[in-house]
C-alpha cells in the first residue's frame, strides 16, 4: 500500500492529521489535473488552478459525512468531479442575471491591437488620448506602452516610477476615460 493510499485510509476512519498529510503527497497531481481542465474553459475564465484545487480539496476532505476513497484513483476521480462541480457554478454564477448574465465583457483595447485596425478607431484613439493626456499625461503614457507596445501594465507602470497597484488603478482609470470618449465616435 502506497502513502496515498494508506493516508486515504486514515482520513476515512477520520484521522483529523491525515488530512494535512495527504495535501502534500497530491497536490501537484491534483494541479496538472486542474490545469488541464482550465485550458479546456473559455478564454477569460476567472478561476485559477490554484484556487480550484483548494476548493476542490475542501469539499473532498472537509465534509460531515464519512469520505471512503478505495484507491488512489478513487480519491482522483472524486477530485476531477469536486473541480467539475466547482467550474459547473461558476459558470451558474456568471450567467446569472444579477452577476450580468447577458453581458458580454469586451476589452476596449483589444480592438486596436492587430493589423485590420480601421484608419477611424485609430484617428478615434489618439484623439482620445489627447485628451487623456490633458488630464493626465503619465496615465496617457501608460496606456501608449501597453496599447502601442505591448508591454504589460506592471511593466510599464514601473518604467513610469508607480507600484503595482499604482499601474492597475491608472489603467482603470484610463480604460474608463476612454472608453467614454470612444463611446462618442
Amino acid at each position: 500500500m502506497n502513502d496515498v493510499t494508506r493516508i486515504l485510509t486514515q482520513v476515512a476512519d477520520g484521522d483529523p492529521s491525515a488530512a494535512e498529510q495527504l495535501l502534500p503527497l497530491v497536490y501537484e497531481e491534483l494541479r496538472k489535473l486542474a490545469a488541464q481542465r482550465l485550458a479546456q474553459e473559455r478564454p477569460g475564465q476567472t478561476l485559477q488552478a490554484t484556487a480550484l484545487v483548494h476548493e476542490a480539496y475542501i469539499r473532498l476532505v472537509d465534509t460531515d459525512g464519512e469520505q471512503r476513497w478505495d484507491s488512489r484513483g478513487h480519491f482522483f476521480a472524486s477530485a476531477a468531479r469536486a473541480m467539475r462541480r466547482i467550474l459547473i457554478d461558476s459558470a451558474r454564477r456568471k450567467q446569472a442575471q444579477k452577476h450580468g448574465g447577458e453581458w458580454c465583457r469586451i476589452e476596449v483595447f483589444d480592438q486596436f491591437r492587430g493589423a485590420s485596425v480601421s484608419p477611424d478607431r485609430l484617428v478615434a484613439l489618439d484623439e482620445a488620448l489627447d485628451q487623456l493626456a490633458l488630464d493626465d499625461p503619465q496615465s496617457a503614457q501608460l496606456v501608449e506602452q501597453c496599447v502601442f507596445a505591448g508591454i504589460s501594465v506592471e511593466d510599464a507602470g514601473r518604467s513610469l516610477g508607480w507600484s503595482r497597484a499604482t499601474a492597475y488603478r491608472q489603467w482603470a482609470y484610463a480604460r474608463a476615460f476612454l472608453t467614454s470618449q470612444l463611446a462618442e465616435v
